[in-house]
């Protein structure tokens, strides 16, 4: 089998029609569908359609609930705190963003926790979501699966790859959207890899042995043993720290938990993520806001191109560059991938044309 190039509402519908064999209902398979094509897109293959097999795997194991919503476990008005009761993130998450954000327009701001969702997907999604409405959107991750990132000064495999995700709306402007894993690169991008059969950047991986390695293999396959290798977080001990930022307010102040296990072999992958959201037309500063991101930004676009560059990007601005092309020219799935798709297509009973 070789690479296929399809467009994104053929991708859609092929996802969408195994996800419905896995039990989810129509609405939500067609939801979860286009949220990870979304991300194939957006450039970002590691959250996209890829991700579909270890949903399928997740379902058949029980650790992912099908048709599941979400929770109220506290409401202050400004402050919620919600339980997602292992329901697909791409539907659950949009549920508590879209309270979240109610509640940020009637009172100006709102602190919201969400435990235990299963895998939510691009953090940037929920982000997008807010910056639409004029909300500042401010997200800490954390990640309860195998353990595939190293702390910094360790030799194995601690906690996973922790995203942390800002979103601001720039008046007259798109808005900058920061969306990144605290390891040095995502744990699907080292999938993606793994299924090109390529090798990755020195410093992004230790092997099983805390050794370094360019293999991405290392994370994906179970070596000898039945060991891993494991990620590195990104600048050193500053990624460290913001992944253990991740662990504390995603996973323990949520409720949802952190990791301190051994690892296991389960296919599911649960976040749980706390949320600041601020409308800035409260703040009072709506002129200032307006007059100095705009200055800034200019500022910043002025710098001459640096050795290699074309010209200075601001946070956002490759997914929706990568958006257009990938609409016109269709997403390219690797042929490892695709495979993956179709097997899993079958384990729910359902082929894919």
């Amino acid at each position: 089998m070789s690479d296929i190039t399809v467009n994104a509402e053929q991708l859609t519908q092929s996802v969408q029609q195994v996800l419905q064999a896995a039990g989810s209902s129509v609405t939500e398979a067609h939801q979860v569908a286009a949220n990870l094509v979304m991300a194939n897109l957006s450039g970002h293959d590691s959250h996209g359609v890829g991700m579909l097999p270890r949903y399928v795997d997740a379902v058949l194991e029980g650790g992912l609930q099908p048709n599941t919503g979400i929770k109220f476990i506290m409401d202050l008005g400004t402050m919620l705190t919600l339980d997602a009761q292992r329901g697909y993130g791409q539907v659950t998450g949009v549920q508590a963003m879209e309270l979240g954000m109610a509640r940020a327009k009637q009172h100006g701001s709102c602190i919201m926790t969400l435990a235990n969702s299963h895998h939510l997907g691009r953090i940037g999604h929920f982000a997008e979501m807010a910056v639409a409405q004029g909300l500042i959107s401010i997200h800490f991750v954390n990640v309860l699966s195998r353990p595939v990132v190293a702390p910094w000064g360790g030799g194995d495999g601690r906690f996973g790859t922790n995203p942390c995700c800002i979103g601001i709306p720039l008046p007259g402007e798109a808005p900058f959207l920061l969306d990144f894993a605290t390891s040095r690169v995502a744990q699907g991008k080292m999938r993606v890899a793994h299924n090109k059969g390529q090798r990755v950047p020195e410093g992004y991986l230790i092997d099983e042995q805390g050794r370094p390695t360019t293999d991405p293999g290392v994370v994906v396959v179970p070596q000898p043993g039945g060991m891993l290798g494991a990620l590195m977080t990104f600048g050193e001990h500053k990624g460290y720290g913001m992944a253990m930022a991740c662990e504390l307010l995603g996973g323990a102040l949520s409720g949802g938990g952190t990791w301190h296990r051994q690892a296991d072999n389960a296919r599911a992958v649960l976040n749980s993520m706390l949320t600041i959201l601020i409308d800035p037309a409260k703040l009072g500063t709506a002129d200032a806001f307006a007059a100095e991101s705009k200055a800034f930004i200019d500022w910043l676009r002025q710098s001459p191109p640096g050795a290699g560059f074309d010209h200075v990007q601001i946070a956002g601005e490759p997914e929706r560059a990568a958006r257009v092309a990938r609409e016109r020219d269709g997403i390219v799935v690797d042929a490892s991938t695709w495979q993956e798709i179709v097997d899993a297509g079958r384990k729910v009973g359902h082929v894919i044309a």
